[in-house]
């Protein structure tokens, strides 16, 4: 009875990012989700990427969180339009379903948005389980996670796109095998493009922006 359950709730939101989906290509705006555990520097990656995209494209981001504001008020200051969710109000949510994104979009002028970036909430179960419309999902690891998280959360880097291993400027005061952590994602997604970054000192950025704004290019044209 639970699993029937579970997949009735996954069947509406999965008819709800269809619809999502829809808008957002009859819009021609690229959604662009973004996921990560807590404290892998999720945001920190979002304001140098805005910095270097934002002068040629149209940006907007929705951010997702159990409390505060912080993030989003970080965002901000990059200049460019930030949808605050806060899923403590109902139940604590510890991800974005697609009615939540119908709805915060809803207050995004989407004809003059190119590139709609899903800051989603911080962890690496959930979000990955629910389909919110996007066109890409891209997930971010720290190297002060520990090698063995893609296999323990195999679903996560199963369904992304593509996976950034941030904070590579702190890999020579660790005991890190960046080695094993770049095979364990290979192991769980042979085909992902992972991109080595530090979102602190703008190390390893241009590749990732490359990317992204091929991905964007693709839906505009």
């Amino acid at each position: 009875m639970e699993i029937k359950v579970v997949r009735k709730v996954l069947d509406v939101n999965d008819t709800m990012a269809a619809r999502n989906r829809e808008l957002f290509s009859s819009k021609k705006v690229f959604v662009l989700n973004m996921m990560s555990s807590p404290g892998s520097g999720k945001t920190t990656t979002l304001e140098k990427t805005l910095a270097l995209l934002a002068p040629a494209l149209h940006c907007a981001v929705i951010v997702g969180d159990v409390c505060t504001t912080n993030d989003a008020d970080r965002l901000a200051r990059t200049g460019v339009p930030v949808i605050q969710v806060n899923t403590d109000a109902f139940g604590g949510d510890c991800h974005l379903a697609a009615h939540v994104i119908e709805k915060a979009a809803m207050d995004l002028d989407l004809d003059q948005t190119e590139l709609l970036i899903v800051e989603n909430v911080g962890n690496l179960v959930c979000p990955a389980e629910f389909d919110i419309g996007e066109d890409a999902r891209v997930v971010v690891l720290s190297v002060t996670e520990g090698e063995d998280k893609p296999l323990k959360y195999p679903l996560m880097f199963r369904v992304c796109d593509a996976a950034l291993l941030n904070k590579t400027d702190l890999l020579p005061h660790l005991d890190y095998d960046k080695a094993a952590v770049l095979a364990n994602i290979r192991q769980i997604h042979p085909q992902m493009p992972i991109f080595e970054i530090s979102a602190h000192s703008g190390d390893g950025l241009a590749p990732w922006v490359d990317w992204l704004k091929e991905q964007v290019g693709r839906k505009l044209r």
